[in-house]
């Protein structure tokens, strides 16, 4: 979740996407376990925009979109992921930074000893930092420590089809089923995400699980005035401050340690609540890109 968005409950606006396209690309040379859990890894290619009065309707109809997935899942590898943002959901932020830290189960299963922050031996980790072709808000830049300057300056590329490639081999590489894990991600880190998606002209699989534990550990943490931002979450649990806050991998670090603490519950929460990627809306439709 972005620096700028983790005090912001609800969720961003968005607009409706069109219905995914049956027409998926292939992700050659998988073997047939791996890649979120499908038969076979691939992306699938967003298909054309519907009419409004078809996305009205869609929207009307109680479809997925608002619900759990269909199924109890039983989760394999959690991804957590964090963005850094141009700014927030009412400027159109364009995405900056990206952060994934791939943990198996097994490991979220050793709970550290109570007060004690630490990180799973066995981490895949990804942090990437692109150019968002867009300027950054004041506050953005100040909190993050990024601007289109330094950006420029170390030669960064913006979100095209290389980045989704690294992306995707990293996903690739996860026992699945993979489920996607972000503090208010439901509000901000997945539309986006998908949104960025979409700009390049793919998508990942839609039965990919996608976790938010700010409404998890609203239900499961439940104490009179507390703070359910991550930072507080993290004071809650552990008595200190979390490092190297408002980076994307600092916070990702940060997320996971707090899983931690309630990993049991939340696994079973996920297991029974994880919405599907399929059902992430978009935060902003953006211009198909060419690269």
């Amino acid at each position: 979740m972005d620096a700028l968005s983790r005090s912001r409950p609800g969720g961003a606006a968005a607009l409706a996407p069109p219905a995914p396209s049956r027409r998926e690309a292939g992700w050659p040379g998988l073997p047939q376990h791996v890649a979120f859990g499908f038969p076979a890894a691939r992306l699938e290619k967003p298909a054309a925009r519907r009419p409004e009065s078809s996305l009205r309707l869609l929207g009307e109809s109680g479809s997925r979109r608002s619900s759990a997935m269909a199924a109890l899942q039983d989760f394999q590898t959690f991804v957590f992921l964090d963005l850094e943002t141009t700014g927030l959901p009412h400027d159109r932020p364009r995405l900056a930074e990206l952060c994934l830290f791939a943990v198996h189960r097994r490991s979220l299963q050793c709970s550290p000893l109570p007060g004690t922050p630490q990180l799973p031996r066995i981490i895949d980790k990804l942090t990437l930092c692109v150019d968002p072709q867009k300027p950054f808000t004041l506050e953005a830049e100040r909190i993050t420590g990024l601007s289109n300057q330094n950006l420029k300056e170390n030669r960064k590329a913006d979100f095209n089809s290389g980045v989704v490639d690294i992306l995707k081999g990293f996903l690739c590489r996860q026992m699945g089923p993979v489920c996607l894990v972000a503090h208010n991600g439901l509000g901000f880190d997945f539309p986006l995400l998908r949104a960025e998606l979409w700009r390049v002209g793919t998508d990942l699989p839609p039965s990919t699980g996608c976790l938010d534990t700010l409404p998890a550990l609203k239900e499961l943490e439940r104490s009179p005035g507390m703070s359910y931002q991550l930072g507080a979450l993290f004071r809650h649990f552990y008595g200190r401050e979390p490092v190297r806050a408002h980076s994307a991998e600092g916070d990702v670090a940060t997320l996971l340690l707090v899983f931690l603490a309630k990993a049991p519950e939340l696994m079973t929460w996920a297991a029974r609540n994880a919405q599907s990627w399929g059902a992430i809306l978009p935060m902003h439709l953006l211009s198909r890109s060419r690269n």
